[in-house]
């Protein structure tokens, strides 16, 4: 059983965890920021190991436990999973095994089916989601009930592109530009970022896509997660009553000199506090 830390049991003033790989989580933390200022956060990025989406899930799953049980040590009343690999692969065990609300993330596939007009979505995302049963539940469960096909991508370089900045003139810009052309040329009229570092290019991609005149949408998860961490601090009555005042703080499992730099350009903070975890 993994616990959280006995002093800040039921105090709404204790930080909320947000977990990922990475920084990619940030795009989830943008929004859980602007939908409750009220509260604080404490940021683990595992990114001795960063990526995971190539890793197996018993790997997965072992990660994931282990970063969970830091954030429960460090006081959290509640964690957000804000990577898609992770909850793919260790969702069902945190949650049999924490004693906190625990939320995971699935991609956008359900509202993507009621967006769609061709039938014909496009779901971008890590092997480790892809394979995962939280994605193929909602294709067999939603998507395939209602005629709509879902074409499966992974790109590796992906997300080690978002962790070093985005640099526009990289190879993998595009090979996300051919992609979302062929995705187009084959009828895909929505697209699912199914993984918490693409937000990020998301800005980059719809300017392409408006230059093109392409009819595609594009689509993520942040907000809903945002909002269904606000219903569980409401429904549990642990809701900060008081603006938080201090910044984003964040943990990382390796340090190096460009991390703290990408972190606060793909958040637009520029007071966080960077910390190198240690037991």
């Amino acid at each position: 059983m993994i616990n959280q830390h006995p002093d800040f049991k039921d105090d709404p003033t204790a930080p909320i965890g947000v977990f990922d790989s990475g920084v990619g989580g940030l795009s989830v933390y943008l929004h859980l920021k602007t939908l409750m200022p009220n509260e604080r956060f404490i940021y683990y990025a595992d990114t001795a190991n960063v990526p995971y989406g190539g890793k197996s899930g018993d790997e997965i799953l072992l990660l994931t436990l282990q970063a969970v049980a830091r954030l429960c040590k460090r006081g959290c009343k509640l964690i957000v999973i804000a990577c898609n690999s992770a909850s793919a692969h260790a969702l069902k065990a945190l949650r049999e095994r924490c004693s906190v609300p625990i939320v995971g993330l699935v991609p956008a596939v359900k509202p993507a089916c009621s967006l769609t007009k061709t039938r014909q979505i496009a779901v971008l995302a890590t092997r480790a989601t892809l394979n995962g049963y939280l994605l193929n539940d909602v294709i067999t469960d939603v998507a395939m009930p209602q005629g709509v096909m879902v074409h499966k991508h992974f790109e590796p370089t992906l997300v080690p592109w978002v962790e070093s900045g985005m640099p526009i003139d990289s190879q993998v810009a595009n090979l996300l530009i051919r992609q979302t052309k062929q995705w187009a040329d084959m009828g895909v009229d929505v697209i699912v970022l199914g993984c918490t570092h693409y937000p990020f290019f998301k800005g980059f991609l719809q300017t392409f896509i408006q230059k093109e005149n392409l009819d595609v949408q594009l689509i993520d998860s942040g907000l809903a997660i945002a909002q269904r961490v606000k219903s569980l601090l409401d429904f549990f009555n642990i809701a900060s009553p008081t603006p938080n005042t201090t910044p984003m703080q964040l943990y990382a499992t390796r340090l190096d000199d460009d991390l703290l730099a990408t972190a606060e350009k793909l958040s637009g903070e520029p007071f966080i506090e960077l910390i190198e975890y240690q037991e």
